[in-house]
């Protein structure tokens, strides 16, 4: 998911079906199938969406958020009601939701489980240098909930469930 400084959201999908789920659940102007490649050695990661995208980035050591949210059993961490806890604390500790309203009829929790700052990175996009680090600002659109203000990688179990009617 990539929203552009012009407010223009692409949606890079490795397969149709995960582009229609995806597209199904939050809003996007635009949505390409194209192959996506992750690599993560524990620290350093590289996400490819050739030919669009290539992303490289180090994601430092954990800060006491990030110990707290490793603590914490997956199971627990990606039920609903865990998030009906967290979601007030992240709400006003990070500026992020972690349950909510999705699109399609469907219901999402957002199930932390860790979080690093980014210490260095390096993107293009369609060829052009995306520029250094910076806060995330304005918040992305995509959906009810948004990223960090400052650049990190979080580790999240989402769960989407279909609303009877």
């Amino acid at each position: 998911m990539l929203e552009r400084a012009d407010g223009h959201r692409l949606l890079l999908a490795p397969t149709p079906r995960t582009a229609g789920f995806i597209a199904g659940t939050y809003t996007f102007d635009e949505v390409r199938v194209v192959p996506v490649r992750v690599r993560d050695d524990g620290r350093r990661w590289t996400v490819e969406a050739e030919p669009l995208l290539r992303l490289c980035f180090t994601a430092g050591r954990r800060g006491a958020t990030g110990l707290l949210l490793r603590a914490v059993p997956g199971a627990l961490a990606a039920s609903p009601a865990w998030t009906a806890v967290t979601d007030p604390l992240a709400r006003l500790l990070m500026g992020v939701r972690t349950r909510g309203s999705a699109g399609g009829g469907r219901r999402e929790w957002y199930g932390a489980r860790d979080l690093r700052a980014l210490t260095t990175a390096t993107a293009t996009f369609e060829g052009r240098d995306l520029g250094a680090l910076a806060p995330v600002a304005p918040p992305v659109r995509f959906g009810f909930g948004s990223t960090p203000r400052r650049p990190s990688v979080v580790r999240v179990t989402t769960t989407v469930r279909e609303t009877p009617g």
